[in-house]
């Protein structure tokens, strides 16, 4: 039943996105203007996550989202699954997510991603990437918009250590805002490629971590702070086996 949904879903993503085919060709025509670009992108993802829930059974709840300030901050999440990269699209409306540059490769999205737009690079660029990183995240905070990471740099299995590497640390002390820990575990349910299974992913924001600490505090009290709620769903898992 679980590949039978799997399958439906990647189905229902195709001809969900065929639809923005549309949109797509009137923004080109018009210039490509980023705020409709950036609300018909949120209109994506819902849609995603619509079939997700209709179709899988995969629902998700937010826990602690009192946790994030009305001001622009710097939003560090473990990276497990697709879901996400396009869930927070629709969770912090208008946010700077730092992605890399094979995301724009997916037909029709891409388009849309690249536009929204999102803080893309190129990681096999080294010191280039990590400029453009803090140029364009203080561009975003410039425009009042929430900056998000996922410092690990590619996603990690829901049994693998947490690991961040340097430019999460670059762009601390770049930008100079709080930081919103967030840990999820949808790894657990959405693991790679389509396939997908019922449950529900936990979003969880983690008391802020003020800025201007030194990097060897910044990193200990936000990875230590997300790590501690992935051995909690890992120890649930290993008693549920």
């Amino acid at each position: 039943m679980a590949h039978t949904r799997s399958l439906l879903f990647a189905a229902y993503w195709a001809v969900w996105t065929s639809l923005f085919l549309v949109p797509l060709a009137i923004f080109l025509l018009s210039g490509a203007p980023e705020r409709p670009i950036r609300r018909a992108t949120r209109l994506w993802a819902r849609g995603i996550l619509a079939g997700l829930r209709r179709i899988v059974g995969l629902r998700y709840v937010e826990e602690g989202r009192q946790h994030l300030p009305a001001e622009p901050c710097l939003i560090v999440a473990n990276h497990q699954s697709t879901w996400e990269t396009l869930a927070f699209l629709v969770l912090v409306p208008d946010v700077a997510i730092v992605a890399k540059q094979e995301l724009l490769a997916i037909p029709v999205v891409g388009w849309f991603l690249r536009r929204s737009p999102m803080i893309v690079i190129d990681r096999a660029n080294g010191t280039q990437a990590l400029r453009t990183m803090i140029d364009q995240g203080r561009a975003a905070v410039a425009a009042g918009r929430s900056v998000l990471i996922f410092p690990e740099g590619t996603r990690g299995g829901i049994d693998a250590p947490l690991r961040f590497k340097r430019g999460v640390e670059l762009l601390y002390s770049r930008l100079d805002l709080p930081v919103v820990p967030v840990a999820l575990n949808s790894g657990q349910f959405w693991p790679g490629g389509m396939a997908t299974r019922a449950g529900t992913i936990v979003v969880r924001y983690l008391a802020a971590v003020a800025p201007g600490l030194p990097a060897a505090e910044f990193l200990r009290s936000t990875e230590g702070a997300i790590d501690r709620e992935l051995d909690r769903w890992r120890e649930i898992a290993t008693q549920a086996a």
